[in-house]
């Protein structure tokens, strides 16, 4: 096994191309989005406000949108056809619509009729901008109906009101870095890794070279030495980059570090297994490459990080249940974030452990048939 991992290791060093595809461009990657997410968050998102009332309520609302640092008022309106018009060309996410009549309609317990209007094509700035919209009017109308309506019209009236506390837990700056960052890189990563071991066993059949890498007595070896090796690579760039989004941005691990290590390797070690089987089955590298596209490709979709999996249709919980990515995802979650006891992730890493074993028992199989078809 040793030699064969000393074999891969010069076949890289004398391919640029194959060197680049484990170093530079991973590298890229975890450049490209680290830069991507620093900020954690979208700020200062441009909003537009129709004021049709201009009332005391009005310019409450105003100060209050001001003050949320998630928003920025772009332009303040009579005009809904302004407003309308600025959305449409994109230049403002959404608007507040206060129309005539809002304060008087309020301070006689009435309907006021303010609208929010927001883009939800963009599916998150849309929810991160109606949430801040819709929280500074609400206490910009709490805050004039107990500062400025009722202060002054009933001043010595004493009524106690209800406080409700809303906590956001485990993310509570809602940052993307921490939520969207530790998915992506693991998910482009592998997929990568797929298409760097495919195309080095396609190699392998296309020069012929298949009877000097394995041969009867070693060809298990032979394989578990390429997938581990091209597995270890690419867990090395992810420790990397764990380290720099641990101790360099400060999102610490709240559960089980070694359980969450393990688990990456498990999952970088399945997808090489799942690349390696189907390159051995096919013995063609376009038909491998566009297995890969859909297969890994469509882990982060269908792992239910992105879009959740509740009321699904079955093929969609079907194609969530069959790729390693969606058990790997769930782990990752309770450890990295929830910091949840380790017996609970037990379930998931069995998983991950299962998709090895039985993609590794395929593998072997396609290539014994492979070696004794070519020495025969």
């Amino acid at each position: 096994m040793f030699a064969s991992i000393l074999r891969e290791l010069n076949y890289l060093r004398s391919n640029k191309w194959d060197l680049c595809m484990v170093t530079l461009i991973p590298a890229f990657i975890i450049f490209m989005f680290s830069s991507m997410f620093y900020a954690g968050k979208a700020e200062h998102l441009p909003i537009a406000i129709i004021d049709q009332d201009q009332s005391e309520l009005s310019r409450n609302i105003e100060k209050y949108l001001s003050l949320n640092h998630t928003v920025d008022i772009k332009t303040i309106t009579a005009s809904s056809t302004e407003a309308e018009q600025l959305l449409n060309e994109t230049k403002i996410w959404g608007y507040v619509f206060i129309p005539d009549g809002a304060e008087k309609r309020f301070v006689k317990a009435q309907d006021a009729q303010i609208s929010i209007a927001f883009n939800q094509s963009f599916f998150s700035v849309g929810n991160t901008i109606s949430s801040a919209m819709l929280v500074s009017t609400l206490n910009a109308l709490a805050d004039y109906a107990g500062q400025s309506y009722l202060a002054n019209s009933i001043p010595y009236l004493d009524v106690p009101t209800a406080h409700v506390k809303i906590s956001t837990l485990y993310n509570p700056s809602m940052s993307y870095e921490f939520y969207l960052e530790p998915f992506m890189v693991p998910a482009v990563l592998h997929l990568l890794l797929c298409c760097c071991v495919a195309f080095a066993i396609g190699q392998e059949l296309k020069r012929g070279t298949l009877i000097t890498w394995v041969n009867r007595e070693s060809f298990v070896q032979g394989l578990l030495a390429k997938n581990l090796l091209y597995s270890l690579i690419f867990c090395a760039w992810t420790w990397l980059w764990m380290f720099w989004l641990i101790e360099i941005r400060g999102w610490f691990v709240a559960g089980s570090l070694s359980l969450l290590v393990c688990a990456q390797f498990l999952l970088y070690f399945a997808y090489a297994l799942i690349s390696s089987t189907v390159i051995l089955a096919t013995k063609n590298l376009s038909k491998t490459f566009g297995f890969i596209a859909v297969y890994g490709g469509s882990s982060l979709s269908f792992a239910g990080v992105t879009l959740p999996l509740n009321n699904a249709p079955i093929f969609t919980k079907f194609w969530s249940l069959i790729i390693p990515y969606t058990p790997y995802a769930k782990l990752q979650t309770e450890q990295w974030v929830i910091g949840s006891p380790v017996f609970i992730s037990m379930i998931p890493f069995l998983i991950l452990l299962g998709y090895c074993l039985i993609y590794f028992f395929l593998s072997c199989l396609l290539l014994k048939k492979l070696v004794q078809g070519a020495t025969q």
